[in-house]
C-alpha cells in the first residue's frame, strides 16, 4: 500500500501562525514535531511507500523535515499551481501500479488513537482490495456546522452533504448514522482512474496529457500550462457522491482537522487553569487561553477565553469562538502586505533568511546557507547587498569573478551585478545581508541558473 500525501493548502485560519510559505502541516505544533511529519510516521508504520504531492515551495519543507525522520520509500510530483484534490490524487495514481492499494490523505490533521486508527485501515484495504472507493467518516463528537456529512446505512454511503446549519447539524448528530467527511481515501489506483474516466472524463483526459508531458527525473514535475488546462474540482465532486463502487469505514480515531484556533486550543497542553503551557507566559488570574509564541514574554491579567498569537511580525488577539473569522483578516492583510505570505524567517531549499529590520530604503537579514547548498545565480534591479560573514566560509561570484569572504570580512553586490553565493565548506554559513535601494522586496529578482530549477522561462 502506498500513503498519497496531499501537501497543498496554505491554512489561512491558523494565520498568523500559518503562511502561504510555511502552512500549518509544517509547523512543528506538537513535541517539536510539525502535522506533516507526524502524518509520514503514523502510515509509514501502515505503507511500503510514501508519494508526496505538492508545489514546489512545500516540497522542499517536505525534504527538509523528512531528514529529521526515519528513511521512507518516498516518490515527489510537484504542481505549479493547485486544481483541487481530484487531478492531484488522478496525477499521483497515474504514476502507480493500476493494481496499487493508496491511502490517500491530507497532511495537516491530528490523529491521536494510532490503534483505532490502524484498524480502520485495515477495514479500508480489505474493501479496497474488493475493487470499492472506500472513504473514512469521523464519529461526530458534537453539531459541527464547519465539515461535510457522510450519511450511512451500514458501510454503504447514502449521501454526501455540504456544510450545514446548526440545526441541520445537530439533527445530524441525533440521527446517529452521519459522518464528519475526513478527507481521507482508500482504493485501488486503476479503479480511481477507472471511476474518474466514467463521471469526469474531462479531468482523467487532461490529467493523462499533463503526466505523460511532465518531466519525469528526481520527481514528476507537471508543466504550468498542462495543469492549468485541468479543470479544478474535488475528489468528492468529481467521483466519490456520483460513483456505486462508495463505501464508508466509520472512524472513532481521535481526528481534528484543526482547522481553527478554537480546534487547536483543544489538543495543546493546559496548566491548571486551562490556559495552553508557554514557558513565555506570565499569568495573573488569567483562564483558559490560548497563547501562541516564543519571539518574547507574554504577560496576561484577568484575561480569560482569550486567543493570542505573537509571531514577531504580527499578533493576533482573538475572543475564544470567533476565530473561525480569522481568514477575513488574511483577505484584509492580503491587500496592502506580504504578512499572509511569509514568515520573518523564509526557509529556502538552499537554507534560510530571517529578516531583522525593514524599513524604507533598505533591509537587514541573516541568512543561513547549508553545507554544500548555494543560492542561484541572480541579479536585481532597484538594489544593492553588502555581505558580511559571521561564520563559515562564503565562495561569492560576482559577473566573471569568484572569490572567498571568511568570518569578519565583507563583500559588495551592486545593483545589476550577476552574483551568487555558495557554502562549499562542512558547516552553515552565516552572513548578515543589508540591502539597500528603492525596492527590497523579495521579488526583485531574476534567475539565471539555479540548482533547484526555479529558473523562471
Amino acid at each position: 500500500m502506498t500513503n498519497i500525501i496531499l501537501c497543498g493548502g496554505s491554512g489561512t485560519r491558523l494565520w498568523p501562525v500559518s503562511r502561504t510559505l510555511m502552512p500549518k502541516q509544517f509547523v512543528k505544533l506538537f513535541d517539536n514535531r510539525s502535522l506533516f511529519q507526524l502524518t509520514v510516521e503514523r502510515n509509514a508504520k501502515l505503507c511500503e511507500s510514501q508519494f508526496i504531492v505538492s508545489n514546489a515551495e512545500q516540497y522542499f519543507l517536505a525534504l527538509d523535515q523528512l531528514e529529521e525522520l526515519p528513511h521512507t520509500d518516498t516518490e515527489y510530483l510537484l504542481e505549479p499551481v493547485g486544481r483541487n484534490t481530484a487531478p492531484a490524487i488522478a496525477l499521483a495514481c497515474m504514476a502507480l501500479d493500476p493494481e496499487e492499494i493508496v491511502l490517500v490523505t491530507p497532511s495537516d490533521h491530528l490523529i491521536k488513537d494510532r490503534e483505532a486508527y490502524s484498524k480502520v485501515i485495515e477495514q479500508a484495504q480489505r474493501l479496497a482490495f474488493e475493487d470499492h472507493l472506500v472513504t473514512f467518516g469521523i464519529t461526530p463528537k458534537y453539531a459541527e456546522t464547519g465539515f461535510g456529512y457522510i450519511e450511512a446505512e451500514g458501510l454503504d454511503v447514502k449521501a454526501f452533504h455540504e456544510k450545514p446549519d446548526s440545526q441541520t447539524a445537530q439533527m445530524y448528530l441525533d440521527a446517529g448514522n452521519y459522518y464528519w467527511n475526513s478527507g481521507m481515501f482508500c482504493f485501488k489506483a486503476g479503479i480511481f482512474l477507472e471511476e474518474l474516466k466514467k463521471y469526469a472524463s474531462s479531468i482523467h483526459e487532461a490529467s493523462q496529457t499533463a503526466f505523460e508531458n511532465a518531466a519525469k527525473e528526481e520527481m514528476i514535475r507537471i508543466k504550468h500550462d498542462d495543469m492549468l488546462s485541468i479543470l479544478e474540482e474535488s475528489i468528492d465532486y468529481a467521483v466519490m457522491e456520483k460513483s456505486d463502487r462508495v463505501k464508508v469505514v466509520p472512524a472513532d480515531i481521535g481526528w481534528s482537522d484543526l482547522g481553527s484556533f478554537d480546534a487547536l486550543y483543544e489538543e495543546l497542553d493546559k496548566d491548571q487553569n486551562g490556559n495552553t503551557l508557554n514557558p513565555n507566559h506570565v499569568s495573573i488570574g488569567s483562564k483558559n487561553n490560548l497563547i501562541y509564541g516564543n519571539e518574547r514574554k507574554i504577560a496576561t491579567v484577568d484575561i480569560e477565553d482569550t486567543i493570542i498569537v505573537d509571531t514577531g511580525d504580527a499578533l493576533l488577539i482573538s475572543k475564544k469562538g470567533s476565530s473561525q473569522k480569522v481568514k477575513e483578516v488574511v483577505a484584509e492583510i492580503r491587500k496592502n502586505t506580504e504578512l499572509h505570505h511569509i514568515h520573518l524567517t523564509g526557509h529556502r531549499p538552499w537554507g534560510t533568511y530571517t529578516v531583522l529590520e525593514e524599513n524604507d530604503g533598505y533591509k537587514i537579514k541573516r541568512i543561513e546557507v547549508k553545507p554544500g547548498k548555494r543560492l542561484s545565480l541572480q541579479k536585481h534591479y532597484h538594489r544593492n547587498e553588502h555581505w558580511i560573514v559571521l561564520s563559515g566560509s562564503a565562495t561569492v561570484t560576482v559577473n566573471d569573478e569568484e572569490y572567498i569572504v571568511n568570518p569578519n570580512e565583507s563583500t559588495y553586490i551592486k545593483a545589476g551585478d550577476i552574483h551568487r553565493l555558495e557554502n562549499k565548506g562542512k558547516l552553515p554559513l552565516v552572513i548578515i545581508e543589508a540591502q539597500v535601494g528603492e525596492y527590497t522586496g523579495e521579488d526583485d529578482i531574476v534567475r539565471f541558473e539555479d540548482d533547484f530549477k526555479r529558473v523562471e522561462k
